[in-house]
């Protein structure tokens, strides 16, 4: 799908197009500027830019039909062409794969192959559209819970999981494919992210980076710092905000007063908009716009998907203390799997061998994921300190020369009983 936005400060100099201010420049009035370009495509006023339209934008009704235009929510400056459904074939396919992945995980915790998964059933669109918006060169910066976006990203099933069956390290190369670890802190992640997108500024670079949270992070101070920064310094970033309503067992009325989590973009000069989780359609479309903007130098943008998380927090978590069946019933109806099969059937996109050929290709998935984690992974002690800093401190190697010690008079005293054992078993032989 491609979105024509022409890139705005068209003529400006390298250095202005890649947000290098000269000396003496007033950064607010730069920040200004960028804003009444990026404007200028869509002919309306920079709060209409800044402001998420009204309600969601939403183009698949919740039966899989295709809304008329009038009731995607679309305004002057919010309007989304549909993708093709090719495009939209394929990312099918990418959420079949995240439903069983989803499900094959939450069974490897119950078998005692992962140590915790925090799902993300009934978010899966959110999780497949962050992945196909963004262009190899670009960077992505998950959370705890978007194990399939990184995996649509195109990492390794069981290098995602690593980091849930408790091992030391995250499982995968954030370089290989411009993935940062997965974070289990809250929020921290926002700041990581800016950081690369400022870096990628600096340089020149073709980079946009997504940062992706949940609504429990905008509490958080690290996601006002991260906004700030951007905002002021006008980098390429993305903040795609998964409202699933609660964070753990708090609800989204108890952690803000705001009209939406989209309407917290305007305080910082960054355009805000709100779309339908569920809706795979209408998340490829806001996603593409909003890295595309970025990209062309309109500064970040933030996008709140209202979804919902179908499972608990985690398989540690109780979710029936906080909220009620008929809650979750409403939103199973919104399925965003049943959504986007509904409309490729009747679009003629979908049929039986298609659709058998992508259960097959999830199948493979699950399998790698089960054989994967049931293998015992070799476990190199030392490993514990050999990383935590370049030089290693003298408490690290005093740490590190106990546990050899203790680990040598383990291995001597194995040794020792086993000798014993044999001694014993050839005096009975012997008498």
């Amino acid at each position: 799908m491609t979105i024509s936005v022409s890139p705005p400060g068209d003529g400006r100099s390298t250095q202005a197009a890649a947000g290098v201010v000269a000396p003496g420049t007033d950064e607010s009035q730069t920040a200004l500027t960028s804003l009444q370009e990026a404007v200028q495509n869509f002919g309306i006023s920079i709060e209409d830019y800044l402001l998420p339209v009204h309600g969601q934008i939403q183009i698949l009704a919740e039966d899989g039909t295709m809304l008329p235009e009038e009731k995607r929510g679309s305004s002057p400056g919010h309007q989304y062409p549909v993708p093709a459904d090719e495009e939209l074939l394929e990312a099918y396919r990418r959420l079949v794969v995240g439903r069983r992945v989803n499900d094959q995980n939450s069974a490897l915790v119950r078998q005692g192959r992962l140590a915790v998964y925090p799902s993300s059933h009934g978010q899966e669109a959110c999780q497949v559209a962050a992945a196909l918006c963004l262009g190899s060169q670009d960077w992505m910066f998950p959370t705890y819970r978007d194990a399939v976006a990184v995996m649509t990203r195109g990492v390794d099933p069981v290098e995602v999981m690593t980091i849930f069956r408790g091992d030391w390290h995250g499982g995968y190369d954030p370089h290989a494919h411009h993935v940062g670890i997965q974070s289990t802190p809250l929020t921290t992640q926002l700041l990581h992210a800016v950081g690369v997108a400022h870096a990628a500024k600096l340089r020149g670079e073709d980079t946009v980076v997504l940062a992706m949270c949940g609504d429990g992070a905008t509490s958080e101070g690290d996601f006002h710092e991260a906004l700030n920064f951007a905002a002021v310094f006008r980098l390429p970033v993305v903040f795609f905000v998964q409202n699933n309503q609660y964070a753990i067992s708090v609800p989204l009325a108890h952690q803000t007063a705001a009209p939406s989590l989209a309407h917290k973009a305007v305080g910082y000069g960054m355009a805000g908009e709100r779309v339908d989780g569920n809706d795979l359609v209408a998340l490829l479309a806001v996603l593409d716009r909003a890295v595309t903007l970025a990209r062309s130098g309109s500064g970040p943008l933030l996008v709140e998907a209202n979804t919902y998380r179908m499972q608990a927090h985690t398989n540690a978590d109780d979710a029936t203390r906080y909220r009620n069946q008929a809650e979750v019933e409403a939103w199973a109806a919104k399925d965003p799997l049943n959504r986007m099969r509904h409309y490729l059937r009747a679009a003629g996109q979908l049929t039986d061998d298609v659709e058998a050929d992508f259960a097959d290709d999830a199948e493979q998935v699950a399998q790698r994921l089960r054989e994967g984690l049931s293998a015992d992974p070799d476990i190199e002690p030392q490993d514990l300190f050999r990383y935590v800093f370049t030089e290693p401190t003298p408490q690290l190697r005093e740490q590190a020369a106990f546990l050899a010690d203790e680990l040598a008079r383990d291995a001597e005293g194995a040794s020792a009983a086993g000798a014993s054992s044999t001694a014993t078993a050839d005096t009975r032989e012997e008498r």
